[in-house]
C-alpha cells in the first residue's frame, strides 16, 4: 500500500465538513487537513488551519499555500460561498484536477438561487413560481402572485440561513427584503435531499434519494434527520435530479432540495454544488470522488 493521499477540506468546522471527517475518519487511505475561517479540532481531522473569507483579497494566496504546504492531492470545498471563486481560481492554477469543484459558469450558476431557477425553468426542469424580491412590492402582493404562502432566502447563501415562510400579508420581514432575495412559491408537501454524484470524466451520475424527516426550522431549513430512500423509490425525485445536473452542467458531488408541490409534482428548490452536510448517509459520493479524483 503506498502513502496516504492528503485531503484539504474547506469549512471543516461547517456541517458539511464535519460530515466529511466522519467519512475520513474511517480510511487509512487518506490523511485529512481541514481548514476554516473559526479552526477547531474536528473529528477525522489531524488539525484544523485558519483561513480567510472567500471575498478577502487573501484568499487566493492562502488557498494556493496550504495546498502547497500540505502537499494536498485533493482540495475539497465544502462552504458555498467561496465555490464560484474557488472554481475560477482552480482554472486560472492548473489546479482543475486537484480541485473537487464543477466549472466556473455551472458553479456559478448553482451559487446563485435566482440563477439556478432561471436555468432550470429555461430547460423544462420543475422549479416553484419564482421572482427577485424586489418585483413584488408586499407581503399581501407576494401571496397573491403566488395564490399561497410563499418563501424568501437569499440568493446567496447556504445552511439555510435567511429562509422565512410568509404566510401573513403584514409579515413584517418584507421591509427587509431587497433584489438579493428571491421569493418562491411554497410546495407543501414531501422534502428531500438528493445526493449526486457526475462523474467528470464519463458523465455517469449516482443518485441516492434522501427523506427529509426533520428539519431545523420546522416546515423549511437544514435536514437534522434524513431516512436513506431504496433505489426506485421516489424515482420521479431521482430523475428531476439527474435533469438538474444535466441542465446545470455539474460534476462532482452535488446536495439539492427538492419539494413535492400539492399535487405531487417535486420541484428543485436550490442545489448546492458540493458536499452537504448529510453526505454521510450516502457514502458513496466521497468513495466515487477518491475514486476518480485528481481528475
Amino acid at each position: 500500500m503506498g502513502e496516504p493521499r492528503t485531503i484539504v477540506v474547506t469549512g471543516a468546522a461547517g456541517p458539511a465538513g464535519r460530515a466529511l471527517g466522519t467519512q475520513l475518519a474511517q480510511r487509512s487511505d487518506v490523511r485529512a487537513i481541514g481548514v476554516d475561517l473559526a479552526p477547531r479540532a474536528v473529528p477525522g481531522f489531524e488539525r484544523v488551519d485558519a483561513v480567510p473569507a472567500a471575498d478577502d483579497p487573501a484568499y487566493d494566496h492562502a488557498t494556493l499555500e496550504l495546498v502547497r504546504r500540505h502537499g494536498a492531492d485533493l482540495l475539497v470545498p465544502s462552504v458555498s460561498e467561496e465555490l464560484a471563486h474557488l472554481a475560477v481560481l482552480a482554472e486560472a492554477a492548473g489546479l482543475t484536477g486537484t480541485v473537487v469543484v464543477s466549472p466556473p459558469g455551472p458553479t456559478a450558476t448553482a451559487g446563485d438561487k435566482l440563477l439556478t431557477m432561471l436555468a432550470l425553468a429555461r430547460q423544462g426542469v420543475e422549479v416553484p413560481r419564482h421572482a427577485v424580491a424586489d418585483v413584488l412590492h408586499s407581503a399581501a402582493q407576494a401571496l397573491d402572485w403566488a395564490s399561497g404562502p410563499v418563501v424568501v432566502k437569499p440568493r446567496v447563501a447556504r445552511g439555510g440561513r435567511g429562509v422565512h415562510v410568509v404566510e401573513d400579508a403584514h409579515d413584517p420581514v418584507w421591509a427587509t427584503l431587497d433584489a438579493s432575495w428571491i421569493v418562491q412559491s411554497f410546495a407543501p408537501g414531501q422534502e428531500y435531499c438528493p445526493q449526486v454524484y457526475r462523474s467528470p470524466k464519463t458523465g455517469e451520475m449516482q443518485v441516492v434519494v434522501l427523506e427529509k424527516t426533520g428539519r431545523k426550522q420546522g416546515r423549511v431549513g437544514n435536514a437534522t434527520t434524513v431516512t436513506r430512500l431504496a433505489e426506485g423509490e421516489a424515482a420521479d425525485v431521482a430523475a428531476v435530479a439527474r435533469a438538474t445536473t444535466e441542465a446545470l452542467g455539474l460534476v462532482g458531488p452535488l446536495d439539492m432540495d427538492v419539494r413535492r408541490r400539492g399535487d405531487g409534482t417535486p420541484v428543485v428548490l436550490e442545489v448546492n454544488a458540493r458536499f452537504g452536510a448529510v453526505s454521510a448517509s450516502a457514502p458513496e459520493l466521497l468513495d466515487a470522488v477518491l475514486g476518480e479524483w485528481p481528475a
